[in-house]
């Protein structure tokens, strides 16, 4: 997540002079550079001059990009970037509408404020739908999305009924309500409290149309207060006990009690996603910091606990503009000061249960969660692969103590609740390990975490409730390798013929990143969230890195248990037309491989998501409005790579001021659905249309025909994509 609510990346610059990457691969011993090198043929990479951008370049062939490996080739040719336009609205710098290639069609599925469940009424152009009624529409900002189809009569996935798990990332205060002021009310902070969360519906397809199930019993909103319950190592420990307050339209009134640790009112901040084998969804707490403030000062890092936790997650007195806290006592630290514990977690929901309660995993850390993929080995055993967005953090993997059980459903609902957790530590030789965050692990002072003094406990169990609650202090205090904002991860199916667990991490842009002067973050835990200038290494070769890159890995002896496994950078974003002065690391034009040369560049690579046939699909996140250095780049896009190779195709571009986020298809491959979050970012309550007019100035209704897109403010939706032929999407 981009957004004005975002940590801001500042823009101090300074050169550096270490090693690229293409020197580093110079040094790895030859028995680990044909995964470094891909699966472009040895013949084709020398015969074009080796692993460098003119080689790969040069091995790419005009027209569809065919099969291969465990791939089923691209049949699309790259749509143009969107870029600098001059057309109405005036202050629109991009064509303010979504691109597809020739022969397919994109229509509107659903946006802010549409109904999705019995009860729901339609959106108010003006924003004055109440707290209530966003309760059950779609809320704003969506982000992360799964399809779960139902069973046809054969016992067979459906293509054409199922239900869309989306997730509502964060709120546009300025064009929320009528009068756009953050914290003005208590209503006001009850609407923006509705419209975080998750968005459950029924989507079907009659007659060719897709639609949303209005009155459908599936339909359902949890939000930032529905009741949720904690389980896993970290449930019931002091630091997850919090004031009880009775919630209601009014306000947060307390009891006078504490909770016991095991309950937790609300998810927030829900940006990626993931689901897992047995059919439920996990929604990702991200930037929940910026939820809370506080009516009074907090304690500062050196004073105590909680301070040094505040420091290091990023919570801050002022919050991020919500101003929640100004009318709701649970949101204000100074009163309730633990509540900013039970956010952060990877939460669990059965969405074929509309009656089910959400339960929050504490068992895979709490950090500034952007997504969580699953895989399962051979053996039975699964793992949940994760990032921490935020620059300088890290990648974890989870990996479960009991096996899955595809033939009991029930029996893997608590896979979650047990197991380790495993931080990535990415070394210059390409290989890389997993450290154990358990209390026995020695820290890189020789010192146990559980002897730790951020960590120690009455046992090894409170032991380890403490590492997962303050989970970046734990990867801090192992020496983890600190990563380019690590968003996105996705895992490369296992066909074809291709049988490697293949795992690939975007990593979205770090402008601090070889600039001076040079810091870590450091080992006891003190460290500000995202302040560090780490030098540029191996898996974060360049400075400045204003683009992003993607990096990938497979696990030894084709194991999720494996605590080693070799890596290498599938891809480093940049603009082929850049005029930047380069850098000693950065030339900024990056290698993306593309036919044409530079027809399918982005940067900020944000969502990744592998369909079931083998295609990579890469979002991104930037400014999104073609200024600055994104002027050739132009608007935020969807692109579709080819694993083996990297060639790249640019799928679709979006309106202006947006970033293009979530994915998921129908298990026929022929209908996908995408997000859009929040167009006309820059909209002000005076001017709710100033940067965009988005989705009602390009479509009159949406893809069931019959709801209309009034005008009156832009609004984050999703959209339904089909191919004119009825075939796969992408091929």
């Amino acid at each position: 997540m981009k957004g004005n609510k975002h940590p801001s990346n500042d823009e101090t610059i300074n050169p550096s002079g270490n090693a690229s990457i293409y020197d580093i691969i110079d040094g790895v011993d030859s028995s680990r550079r044909t995964f470094i090198k891909g699966s472009v043929g040895t013949t084709a990479l020398a015969a074009a001059g080796g692993l460098t951008l003119s080689g790969l370049v040069g091995t790419v062939q005009a027209g569809p990009v065919p099969a291969s490996l465990g791939f089923p080739g691209i049949g699309f040719e790259s749509v143009p970037a969107s870029v600098s336009i001059t057309s109405a609205p005036a202050a629109a710098a991009v064509a303010d509408k979504i691109t597809v290639p020739a022969g397919y069609k994109a229509e509107l599925f659903v946006a802010w404020g549409d109904p999705i469940m019995p009860g729901g009424v339609p959106f108010a152009s003006d924003a004055s739908n109440t707290a209530a009624e966003q309760e059950k529409q779609f809320g704003t900002h969506n982000d992360g999305m799964a399809f779960f189809p139902f069973t046809g009569v054969d016992g067979k996935p459906t293509s054409d009924r199922g239900i869309l798990a989306i997730n509502n990332e964060y709120t546009p205060e300025e064009i929320l309500t009528p009068a756009g002021i953050p914290g003005a009310s208590i209503a006001a902070v009850r609407k923006s409290q509705a419209a975080h969360g998750v968005s459950i519906l029924e989507a079907r397809r009659r007659n060719g149309k897709w639609a949303v199930v209005k009155n459908s019993p599936y339909g359902r909103r949890l939000t930032s207060n529905t009741k949720t319950r904690v389980s896993g190592p970290a449930a019931g420990h002091a630091l997850m006990k919090v004031n009880e307050y009775l919630i209601n339209e009014n306000g947060s009134f307390p009891t006078g009690k504490q909770t016991d640790g095991f309950t937790a009112y609300g998810t927030i901040n829900n940006c990626a996603n993931g689901v897992t084998p047995w059919g439920t969804y996990l929604t990702c707490e991200e930037n929940f910091n910026g939820n809370f403030g506080a009516n009074a000062p907090l304690p500062s890092a050196a004073a105590s606990e909680l301070g040094k936790l505040y420091n290091r997650y990023g919570v801050v007195a002022a919050g991020f503009g919500y101003d929640w806290h100004k009318q709701d006592a649970r949101f204000d630290l100074a009163v309730n000061p633990n509540e900013a514990n039970l956010f952060g977690w990877v939460v669990e929901v059965d969405p074929y249960d509309p009656k089910s309660v959400p339960v929050k995993r504490t068992a895979l850390g709490r950090f500034k969660h952007e997504s969580a993929q699953y895989v399962v080995d051979a053996q039975g055993h699964l793992a949940m692969y994760m990032g921490d967005d935020e620059r300088n953090e890290y990648i974890y993997k989870f990996v479960s103590t009991g096996k899955y059980n595809p033939a009991n459903r029930a029996a893997n609902r608590d896979l979650l609740d047990s197991g380790v957790l495993y931080v990535a530590k990415f070394a210059s030789n390409m290989t890389g390990q997993w450290i154990a965050l358990l209390p026995g692990t020695i820290g890189v002072d020789g010192v146990a975490l559980r002897n730790n003094p951020n960590f120690v406990g009455a046992d090894d169990a409170e032991v380890l409730a403490k590492i997962l609650i303050k989970t970046r202090m734990a990867a801090d205090a192992v020496g983890a390798t600190m990563m380019d904002r690590p968003e996105w991860t996705g895992a490369r199916p296992r066909i074809g013929g291709f049988n490697k667990i293949e795992v690939y991490c975007t990593l979205t842009n770090n402008n601090r990143r070889g600039t001076n002067t040079a810091s870590s973050n450091r080992a006891d835990g003190f460290t500000t969230a995202g302040s560090a200038r780490p030098p540029v290494d191996a898996a974060n070769p360049r400075e400045d890195n204003i683009y992003g890159h993607i990096i990938r890995w497979q696990e030894d002896g084709d194991t999720v248990k494996a605590t080693s496994f070799s890596w290498n950078l599938f891809a480093q974003a940049g603009d082929t037309k850049t005029t930047r002065a380069p850098k000693p690391t950065n030339n900024y034009k990056g290698n993306i491989v593309a036919d044409p040369f530079g027809s399918a560049d982005y940067g900020a690579p944000d969502g990744l998501w592998f369909d079931h046939f083998g295609r990579l699909w890469v979002q991104t996140d930037q400014v999104g409005d073609a200024s600055g250095v994104w002027n050739n780049i132009g608007a935020n896009t969807m692109v579709c790579a080819d694993p083996n190779t990297g060639i790249t195709r640019r799928f679709l571009t979006s309106p202006n001021g947006c970033e293009v986020t979530g994915i998921a298809m129908s298990p026929d491959g022929k209908t996908m659905w995408v997000g859009v979050q929040h167009p006309g970012e820059d909209a002000t309550a005076a001017n709710p249309e100033k940067t965009s007019r988005w989705p009602a100035n390009q479509w009159g209704v949406e893809s069931d025909g019959v709801t209309s897109l009034p005008f009156g403010r832009p609004r984050s939706s999703v959209v339904v994509i089909t191919k004119d032929d009825g075939g796969i999407i992408g091929s």
